[in-house]
């Protein structure tokens, strides 16, 4: 299924880098997390539905780690 790219943001951590990609496609949108090690990905798709609860869900992870 063809989709088009809306956005994307690329991170640079030490040896891996981090592309998040805003995509459409018929059955709606999603953002593409691509990790790249050395040249071997792995990949999820969010659906945009749930960006809120996963950007929140992060926030929580962020907050834990800062307070210790």
């Amino acid at each position: 299924m063809e989709s088009d790219l809306l956005h994307t943001e690329k991170i640079l951590a030490d040896r891996k880098t981090f592309f998040l990609d805003l995509k459409e496609n018929a059955r709606g949108r999603v953002v593409k997390i691509t990790e790249d090690v050395g040249g071997n990905r792995d990949t999820i798709m969010v659906p945009s539905e749930i960006l809120g609860d996963f950007i929140a869900a992060l926030s929580d992870i962020k907050a834990t780690n800062d307070s210790q």
